[in-house]
């Protein structure tokens, strides 16, 4: 896997992390189209397996090369880690808040083709994979891996369908499939308010320590 090409510098920094510097990373997504309307493209700018975000030398790497727009966005999980955005990540924007007290970019939605391949964001071990049941009532694929760059700390990949790997298993960024394709989830979506219609699917990513508790989800009282 060939990524050297790719500029992972961030844009932006968590050290930095006020509401004005948050909105002058969105304005990274200026330069591009308004996305909101647009009826018959998706436009989509082919990274080969490029980084997008970074944090504390854990690169997370692209899960699909056939991307419209990376859109990050607020964790309702403590632990998560504020993301530098790469300089030449796919569309970045920052998406409006969502009352979680976390940090802007905690999380990404990664808005990529239906029935697009999903790999590893980043090579590692597979410590927990399988389904559940998202709000109660909707079928859920996920893929939790112990980076290297990271021992310890947890990449969180959800909204997959399909999952074929499981825990213990060696993945590669870039390389390792981790499912077939994201799951089309049959509700409105944050991101899809700055995508093309009719929406794509996305894949969430974090970077997180498990070390620091999670919220109690009204999921996870199903």
């Amino acid at each position: 896997m060939d990524t050297t090409p790719a500029d992972t510098t961030p844009i932006d920094s968590p050290e930095n992390d006020t509401a004005e510097n948050a909105a002058s990373t969105g304005a990274v997504a200026a330069a591009v189209p308004d996305l909101v309307g647009e009826t018959s493209t998706h436009p989509l700018i082919p990274q080969s397996w490029a980084p997008f975000a970074s944090f504390s030398g854990v690169i997370l790497i692209q899960p699909s090369i056939n991307i419209e727009r990376i859109g990050f966005h607020e964790s309702d999980h403590d632990g998560a880690q504020q993301l530098d955005i790469a300089a030449n990540t796919v569309f970045p924007i920052v998406l409006e808040s969502r009352g979680r007290g976390t940090g802007s970019r905690t999380a990404a939605d990664v808005v990529v083709k239906p029935d697009t391949e999903i790999r590893a964001p980043v090579t590692g071990t597979v410590i927990r994979a399988g389904g559940y049941v998202l709000d109660c009532d909707h079928r859920d694929g996920f893929v939790v891996i112990e980076p290297d760059a990271h021992p310890g700390w947890e990449v969180n990949v959800v909204h997959i369908t399909g999952v074929q790997v499981s825990p213990g298993d060696r993945v590669e960024a870039g390389v390792t499939v981790l499912a077939p394709g994201a799951t089309d989830l049959p509700f409105d979506s944050q991101i899809d308010s700055h995508t093309a219609e009719p929406s794509w699917p996305h894949v969430q990513i974090e970077l997180l320590d498990p070390a620091i508790p999670a919220r109690l989800s009204p999921g996870d009282a199903c």
